[in-house]
């Protein structure tokens, strides 16, 4: 039984440059109940402007099209306060790739070959505005994201760990606080430890580190 948040309707816009692809991947949104496809783009150009105009909850956008790439879009609609999310969908998975892309704003980054389900998964936690990020992709981050030299690399504690475990799981800091039975300003607290602790800057940079220091499985 699907649970009251899965009941909203999550609206989105597909960004790639090949045709084949945007007409998969709308097929498969709209026959899947809770999705609406509200149009496509070819290009980072023409999806900031779409998105401009459609305000979707969330761009399902590529990174290398011609005519304006996606991480140059992901910045831009990030410096205009875009409402979307934008969830980088590719099959690059380089660190010239990802790190950019998360850097400019990207709320996730999964690549192609993900599992149709959790594709629809992923979709609604950006929806929400909780970090998708595969593990295959984190690996990828850890090199670039962790700053060894910095001060404040001390062990998570039990509670920071039970937090950054909820986190990579895509859960938001209301969900937490609820499971936890802590605030949200508590839950707010822990992640500030946790970033300084890992030397991260936000939450898909934590998950990141902490696939490579063992934290996460």
């Amino acid at each position: 039984m699907r649970n009251e948040r899965d009941e909203r309707t999550v609206t989105l816009i597909v960004v790639d440059d090949h045709p084949v692809v945007r007409d998969g991947l709308r097929g498969m949104f709209e026959s899947s109940p809770g999705f609406t496809v509200l149009g496509e783009a070819d290009n980072g150009v023409d999806a900031v402007d779409l998105a401009a105009r459609l305000d979707p909850d969330v761009v399902l956008m590529d990174l290398r099209m011609p005519g304006g790439g996606g991480v140059d879009a992901i910045a831009e609609l990030t410096r205009r306060r875009a409402r979307a999310k934008v969830l980088v969908l590719t099959t690059y998975d380089t660190d010239s790739d990802t790190l950019p892309a998360i850097e400019a704003g990207a709320t996730g980054y999964l690549l192609k070959d993900a599992p149709r389900e959790e594709l629809f998964t992923a979709v609604r936690a950006a929806a929400d505005g909780r970090t998708v990020l595969s593990p295959a992709v984190a690996s990828r981050l850890v090199s670039r994201v962790r700053t060894p030299s910095a001060p404040g690399h001390e062990g998570l504690t039990a509670r920071e760990r039970e937090v950054l475990v909820l986190v990579a799981r895509g859960t938001s800091n209301r969900e937490i606080a609820r499971e936890l039975f802590i605030s949200e300003a508590t839950v707010k607290t822990h992640l500030t430890h946790i970033f300084g602790k890992l030397g991260a800057k936000d939450r898909a940079a934590a998950v990141a580190v902490a696939y490579d220091r063992g934290i996460l499985g």
